[in-house]
């Protein structure tokens, strides 16, 4: 973990009208000493220290954990990096991050990579960050390095990640390090997308990758649903098939990224009831967005797998809500504004990926409350589950006694509009832009 730089010489107190604890929302000061909180007592309870912050009626929540993010730092610092990408962090109200292993050069499938990694974020991070090594075909001999340097967990792609220097693994190269994970205990995070369902879709003129188009036929259309039916639902349905069924030979802990399509849910709830060691996880703009929604040409919104239709959306909302889905996180994965074809409008070639760290929490808390969810929902979904499934829960993820004071304070009856111009990713291309958040 590469921590942010912060000054814990003094004990202060936290205190609030709001505060969410494991006990549930209630008001209350938090003494904090060397970073930790050594005593949690009334609002009004004198603590011996100085009260730094008076939240009142704002929320005193867990800093967000996101598991999902591309700083792409070292090598493609144009795209975003560790100082603009933690600095839009830590305006969202995330407080630890765990970096992707690829988009950056070179990615991160072996020691050496890591350590290059590590020493490019220093000094620079706004949150703490980790990071997360890369499973990719020839690299099982690298696993055991990259756990014993310190990465979280394992990130691997089923179908062509998009850039040539992470390549997707196959099911024999599954094969040759599964039994290595389960020996060290570390999770594989998969990106679940197959391409066979993806080629018959495309009736084999399409080139399977998990960013850009290839088929010539594809290329130059501007209506999203043209785009969306090179990504069926089936690419993901087979995808977390093979996991599911590798996650019970092996008994490998299995974490299923981005969830687009909510028709896995059944097989994934079948996984679970079965005491299988899976976990899900979707994105903000997949309960956010609805493919019908989306105009032509509007490829800010172009992500893989894709936004779906808004029935699908409902679906996941539902499979979150009964617990089906463990958590959120970004998949923030930013690049330069050429990239996404915004003159074009073209789907087919612009880069498939959205960035949001900065408005995570707003566009979850929105959305959850217009169905009724509570904000202590949010805590679980951002800040308590990530940290458990990526073992962080000593760090972060909760407000209690012994646990570092990795805080956000917000107010969640506040309006704004979004204005991409206050952004601090490095670039400001969003499909959030003038949405109404809370």
């Amino acid at each position: 973990m590469t921590p942010h730089s912060h000054d814990t010489s003094n004990s202060l107190v936290v205190r609030g009208l709001r505060v969410v604890t494991q006990r549930g929302t209630i008001a209350a000061s938090l003494c904090i000493r060397n970073g930790v909180i050594v005593r949690i007592g009334g609002y009004d309870e004198p603590m011996g220290a100085e009260v730094a912050v008076d939240a009142r009626s704002s929320l005193i929540m867990p800093g967000l954990v996101d598991t999902h993010v591309h700083m792409n730092e070292p090598g493609r610092t144009d795209w975003e990096g560790f100082e603009t990408g933690t600095r839009a962090a830590a305006a969202g109200g995330i407080t630890t991050l765990l970096d992707m292993p690829l988009n950056s050069t070179p990615a991160t499938t072996n020691r050496k990579a890591l350590l290059s990694k590590r020493q490019a974020a220093l000094g620079k991070c706004s949150v703490d960050v980790g990071f997360i090594g890369g499973v990719v075909p020839g690299n099982a001999n690298h696993i055991r390095a990259l756990w014993e340097g310190g990465v979280f967990s394992f990130k691997c792609f089923l179908v062509h990640s998009g850039v040539d220097d992470f390549p997707n693994v196959a099911e024999s190269d599954l094969r040759a390090v599964m039994p290595v994970l389960s020996e060290l205990g570390a999770t594989l995070m998969v990106h679940a997308e197959l391409p066979g369902p993806i080629e018959t879709a495309t009736d084999g003129r399409f080139e399977a990758t998990a960013e850009v188009t290839t088929d010539p036929v594809i290329r130059g259309k501007r209506p999203y649903d043209t785009y969306l039916r090179t990504r069926p639902r089936a690419a993901e349905q087979a995808a977390i098939d093979l996991a599911i069924r590798l996650c019970r030979e092996f008994r490998t802990r299995v974490h299923i990224v981005h969830l687009s399509s909510a028709d896995a849910l059944l097989s994934l709830s079948r996984a679970r009831a079965e005491g299988l060691p899976i976990t899900v996880e979707t994105c903000p703009h997949y309960l956010t967005f609805a493919a019908e929604e989306i105009p032509d040409g509007a490829t800010q919104f172009k992500c893989a797998p894709p936004i779906r239709e808004r029935e699908n959306r409902e679906r996941l909302w539902h499979g979150l809500g009964e617990g089906i889905i463990d958590m959120i996180a970004s998949d923030h994965s930013p690049c330069p504004p050429a990239m996404k074809q915004l003159d074009s409008g073209d789907f087919a070639r612009a880069w498939g990926g959205i960035a949001s760290l900065q408005l995570g929490l707003s566009v979850m808390w929105t959305a959850a409350r217009e169905r009724g969810f509570p904000v202590e929902r949010i805590a679980e979904w951002m800040s308590h589950a990530p940290a458990r499934v990526a073992g962080l829960s000593r760090h972060a993820g909760t407000i209690q006694l012994g646990q570092e004071a990795n805080l956000v304070i917000w107010n969640p009856d506040a309006e704004f509009r979004v204005n991409p111009a206050t952004l601090h990713h490095r670039h400001s291309v969003t499909p959030y832009a003038a949405m109404p958040l809370h």
